[in-house]
């Protein structure tokens, strides 16, 4: 485990793979886009409405996956004290908070032509909510600190005990039958998506582009994070010889 808290090790890696992450997430974006918006079929019932799903959908499945990643991070850096482990955490919620934000606005905005209202206070709609402000808690709680690690050690033990609004949130449908106007799994069925592969494929492209661009932006924000204390270090270093060198007495 502790072989990857070398930051010099992952300033390798992570350039190995941003380059790869960023030309995914550059090429499936208009793709995606094209066959959401352009090339997919109206839906029978909800018309040219069933577009906003795949905005929202793949939002929300990233959401999901950001909360998760940045659950275990947190976990990691608890147990095992790994340095990069709240550096990530760190980066990711930030962007989870966007993908999270993007679901809320666009199934508000999907919801009104097709239930007839902005929002309900259902198990689903509400736990995201919850989700959502339990990034921002992240945030302002690992801010709220002088002692960097006392707010890493806040925080990260804030989105443990909120990791249980995730479960909640995949399987309020389908498994705990819980008061929601949303219906099940359309794409994980174990059996066989109940969603035409016309509609199926934009969806997949677009989940694709939303989980490149999560990699290429968490890459960029923990190399910027590395880079600017490495910047730090160097002036305090600088600052420490500058100071040295006043008060030695010059010689006669």
């Amino acid at each position: 485990m502790h072989r990857f808290a070398n930051p010099n090790r992952f300033m390798r890696l992570s350039g190995l793979i941003l380059p790869w992450a960023s030309v995914v997430a550059v090429l499936t974006f208009p793709v995606g886009l094209y066959l959401a918006l352009i090339n997919s079929p109206p839906d029978y019932e909800q018309r040219e409405t069933v577009r906003i799903m795949y905005i929202h959908v793949p939002a929300a499945w990233m959401a999901l996956f950001s909360y998760t990643c940045m659950a275990a991070a947190s976990a990691v850096a608890l147990i095992w004290r790994h340095p990069l482990a709240d550096l990530a955490a760190k980066s990711i919620a930030p962007v989870g908070a966007c993908f999270t934000l993007i679901c809320l606005v666009t199934g508000s905005l999907w919801g009104q032509p097709t239930w007839g209202t902005w929002w309900v206070w259902d198990a689903r709609l509400t736990s995201v909510l919850i989700l959502f402000f339990l990034f921002v808690g992240y945030m302002v709680l690992f801010d709220a600190f002088d002692d960097p690690t006392k707010g890493a050690r806040a925080a990260g033990i804030l989105v443990i005990v909120g990791f249980v609004f995730v479960p909640i949130i995949k399987f309020s449908v389908d498994i705990l039958e819980l008061r929601t106007l949303h219906q099940g799994a359309s794409v994980s069925k174990l059996s066989a998506p109940s969603i035409h592969e016309s509609m199926l494929w934009p969806l997949l492209v677009m989940a694709l582009a939303y989980a490149a661009y999560f990699i290429s932006l968490l890459l960029v924000r923990m190399r910027s994070a590395i880079l600017a204390a490495r910047v730090r270090s160097l002036r305090m270093m600088q600052a420490q010889r500058a100071s040295r060198a006043a008060i030695v007495p010059e010689r006669p």
